[in-house]
Formats: C-alpha cells, structure tokens, sequence
C-alpha cells in the first residue's frame, strides 16, 4: 500500500511539474513569435503572425493545475509552512499530539476545499461553462485539476494521520529532522 500511495503523490508532482514546463514552452514559443514578427518588419516582410491565443488564459490555468498538484509531494517533503520551534519545544509527546491536531485541522481545511472545488466543477461541466478568451476551454477540466490536487492532499493528510497514528514518524517529520541534521552539519 506504501508503494501505491508514494506512486500515486509522485505521479501528481510530475503532472505538475508537466504543467510548469506547459507554461514555459507557451511563454517561449509566444516570444519567439515576437521576435521572428519584430525580424520580419525589420527586413521589410509581411509578419508572420506566431501567437499563443488566450495564452494568460491557459497559463493560469496550468500554474493552478501545477500548484495544486504539487500539494501532497509538498506536504511528505514538508515544504509546507509549519512552526517546528513550537514543537522542538513541545517534546515527543506533546509533540506527536499537536502533529496529530494539526494534521486533524488541515483535514478540515482540505475537505472544505476539496467540496467546494468538486462543486464548482460539477456546475461548470452541467451548464456547460467556459472560460471568456479567445480560446473557448470548457472550466470544468483546469477545475478538475485543482480537485483532483485537493483531493490527493485529502490523501496524503489521511495517510500522514495513520502514520502518526500507529506510532510511526510521519514523512514530513523525517524530512525535516533530515533538513535538521544536515544543516547541524554545516
């Protein structure tokens, strides 16, 4: 089951990481087009044209995609903010309880934003929504992106809490005591 669920966290961080690179090859091939436009004036032809239609459009949509994605991976790396001085100071204990807390809150938080996400996306594909630019793109696929994003985090909260749950350290504590020692090392 370990190996699934890291399959499944390691699929969305390169699906995100996907979208990043969707991004910059947009980007790069819009201002390429700027360029061979501004060159052709330049040597007195008719430009060419090159152009990304609804191209804010389609990188915001990618950045959401990208961002949400990446939740779960972020959350075993620990690379979400957290306040580890508090729990340094805590002790194990005390520590293990307030992770546990923690842990039961983001819970909350995520399945707010995870229900709420599921609706709007279920709106937009039954009315048939789409977004205003150029290019007409159906809400509910980028909607479906940032969904499917809240709803692995759901995962990787629920699996973090079982972890801690059965006595074990979950993956975002030895991140960070791995963080720890390195820097200890320096």
């Amino acid at each position: 089951m370990r190996r699934f669920f890291d399959t499944l966290y390691t699929g969305a961080l390169i699906a995100a990481c996907a979208a990043m690179v969707a991004i910059a090859v947009l980007v790069l091939v819009q201002v390429l087009g700027r360029i061979i436009d501004r060159l052709a004036i330049w040597m007195g032809q008719a430009p060419p044209g090159i152009a990304i239609p609804s191209l804010a459009e389609f990188g915001g949509f990618l950045f959401v995609a990208a961002a949400c994605l990446a939740l779960p991976a972020t959350l075993r790396a620990a690379g979400h903010v957290r306040v580890t001085l508090a729990l340094g100071l805590m002790g194990p204990r005390l520590g293990r309880v307030f992770t546990g807390l923690v842990l039961l809150a983001a819970l909350g938080l995520g399945s707010f934003a995870a229900w709420h996400s599921a609706e709007q996306m279920l709106d937009s594909w039954r009315f048939n929504t789409v977004s205003f630019g150029m290019v007409r793109v159906p809400l509910w696929i980028p909607q479906g992106a940032m969904t499917a994003g809240f709803g692995l985090l759901l995962v990787a909260l629920v699996d973090e809490l079982l972890v801690l749950l059965r006595g074990g350290e979950p993956a975002f504590r030895r991140a960070e005591e791995g963080r720890k020692d390195s820097l200890e090392g320096h």
